[in-house]
């Protein structure tokens, strides 16, 4: 029957979905209330903490670690596309190129709109 195929499914499905809110509603009972003077200051490995340890980073930082993980992962289905090229379709090829074409422009972009990045 249907209903049986897709039984493990449904309870899969919501196990996955009640267990997170249950963690979140159990951990009320379990964190400390009592908010202690030690607890908001800043950890520094055992050291003394000197001076505010909030800073501002620059935002290229950020640009530059999503360009990153970007090509990261166009490189992995680059390599992936690149051993089957030779049994890809003349479509297939053609798509690939779009494909990163269109990555080249938007990194461009990206690249254009920030003058300079501190690294």
């Amino acid at each position: 029957m249907l209903s049986d195929t897709y039984l493990p499914f449904a309870i899969f499905a919501v196990v996955s979905l009640a267990l997170p809110v249950i963690v979140f509603w159990l951990s009320r009972y379990f964190r400390p209330l009592k908010v202690i003077p030690k607890q908001q200051e800043t950890y520094e490995c055992g050291e003394v903490p000197i001076g505010e340890a909030k800073i501002q980073f620059h935002f290229q930082y950020y640009m530059f670690a999503i360009i990153f993980v970007a090509f990261d992962l166009v490189s992995i289905f680059v390599i992936l596309w690149a051993l089957v090229f030779s049994d890809m379709g003349d479509i297939a090829k053609i798509m690939l190129l779009s494909f990163l074409g269109i990555l080249m422009v938007g990194v461009t972009y990206a690249l254009k709109k920030e003058e300079i990045i501190w690294i």
